[in-house]
């Protein structure tokens, strides 16, 4: 632990000495490596340690904040007199610290910080010619390694006090493809909350080389059809679709402004009887997984929407607090420098009964996704527009040719009402999630789906070129 717990009793009462009904103290050490790979050569080699604290006071709907990144006593209590000072005096009261029991615990098998630096540069040289050995179409690999350990200490004014530590590696492949006259790219990612095993449990040179066939697969792929017409989602696609055009829209914060297509719609059918969407940060090894949450409250599964009706939203502290009721474990932060904000972790549609095959023997025709690429969601209204990052034609119930250039557009709230199918099956993804200026670790998922009419914008033969 940073500091003693006398001494995070008197930063928190510095910090409620002006009257605030709320103080919070989150601590943070972080030790990363980022490796990057271009142009056959590393071009950038990242280690250090960041570590820093920032102070939180709440008073009626006010909140201040304030960090340093000097973690000394004396330092704390002064920053915690100048957040203080931002709210109305009052009296400061007795502080009690208690430890909540962990609800989960993660199993590391090899820390990437005892992982040589040698052995994570030899990796992603590996990596990186492993993915331009497959044909000479590859023109540019970009291979980019990360890796944290993050220590923290979360104490407040309702006697929480907590210390946890997360790991997490990453391996992100781009490989990009170009005939003379064509440029297409593919991009992998491995990772999670694990450490360096994960690279003995999934193979990241053969990754790399899928990645390569996949960009040069493309060159050659006639442009996707346009129009209205059935599209099914593999497993494989990962959660995109349920995190953009869904999940969002379930952070109770937006739904509190009236930012969300979900605001005031708890009870109601939302999505097809079929479609159950869980938030849990509690599964073992996905990369949005934690014990605790950045508030320090323990990691739970949450289930947001459950046969079709809308269950749940998801919460932290102060976004539970204007309610009167309690938080769902999802205030999360970027750093010591941020103060928290309801966030997803590992969001997912549920399975289903339906095999994946025979969901695709069902679907004479149509567009089926493997890998999902960009868009952009309104949260207001659920509109949304997505890339298609691997797509097939659907022909006879059959897999068909590889296309290119597809997007999907629709409302994510009308699709997840007409969705007729869904599979047996769950494939992960991963990734880091933007909003409000921050950025952290999340994991999405979803079973094979069938929607059974999306409007699908397909390439005109002219784009993709030079």
């Amino acid at each position: 632990m940073f500091f003693s717990e006398d001494a995070l009793r008197e930063i928190l009462a510095a910090a409620l000495a002006a009257g605030g009904d709320f103080a919070e103290i989150f601590i943070e050490r972080r030790d990363i490596t980022n490796i990057s790979c271009e142009d056959n050569k590393i071009e950038r080699l990242i280690t250090g340690r960041d570590q820093g604290a920032g102070i939180r006071v709440l008073k009626g709907d006010k909140t201040a904040y304030g960090y340093t990144t000097h973690l000394h006593k004396e330092t704390l209590i002064s920053l915690a007199q100048e957040v203080a000072r931002v709210l109305a005096p009052g009296q400061a009261r007795e502080l009690v610290l208690t430890r909540p029991p962990s609800p989960v615990e993660f199993v590391i098998k090899e820390r990437p910080d005892q992982v040589e630096v040698k052995r994570k540069v030899d990796l992603v040289l590996q990596v990186n010619s492993a993915a331009r050995q497959v044909d000479p179409r590859v023109v540019q690999v970009v291979v980019g390694y990360g890796d944290g350990v993050q220590q923290v200490t979360i104490a407040n004014s309702e006697g929480v006090l907590v210390e946890d530590e997360r790991l997490r590696c990453r391996l992100v492949i781009q490989v990009i493809a170009s005939d003379g006259q064509i440029i297409q790219t593919a991009m992998e990612t491995i990772g999670g909350h694990k450490g360096w095993e994960i690279f003995q449990e999934v193979d990241p040179l053969e990754k790399a080389r899928q990645t390569a066939r996949r960009a040069v697969a493309l060159l050659t792929a006639p442009p996707a059809p346009a129009g209205k017409m059935p599209v099914i989602m593999s497993g494989e696609a990962g959660g995109t679709m349920i995190h953009e055009a869904c999940g969002h829209g379930l952070e109770a914060d937006l739904v509190q402004k009236q930012l969300s297509v979900y605001s005031g719609k708890k009870g109601q059918m939302v999505a097809s009887p079929l479609i159950t969407v869980i938030d849990d940060p509690t599964l073992p090894g996905k990369y949005g997984s934690y014990r605790f949450d950045d508030e320090g409250t323990p990691a739970q599964r949450t289930v947001l929407i459950e046969k079709g009706v809308l269950k749940e939203y998801l919460y932290d502290y102060l976004t539970a607090r204007k309610e009167g009721r309690a938080s769902t474990g999802n205030g999360r932060r970027e750093s010591y420098q941020y103060r928290p904000i309801p966030r997803m972790s590992n969001t997912f549609i549920a399975p289903g009964e339906d095999r994946p095959e025979d969901i695709l023997r069902d679907t004479p025709h149509g567009l089926l996704v493997k890998r999902m690429g960009g868009g952009q969601v309104n949260t207001v209204t659920g509109d949304f527009v997505f890339e298609v990052a691997e797509g097939y034609l659907i022909q006879g119930g059959q897999l068909g040719p590889l296309v290119r250039g597809a997007t999907l557009t629709g409302n994510g709230p009308e699709v997840l009402k007409i969705i007729d199918r869904v599979g047996n099956d769950l494939g992960f993804a991963l990734g880091v999630c933007g909003k409000d200026g921050q950025g952290v670790p999340v994991g999405d998922a979803q079973p094979t789906i069938r929607i059974p009419e999306i409007i699908v914008g397909g390439l005109l033969p002219e784009e993709g070129k030079k």
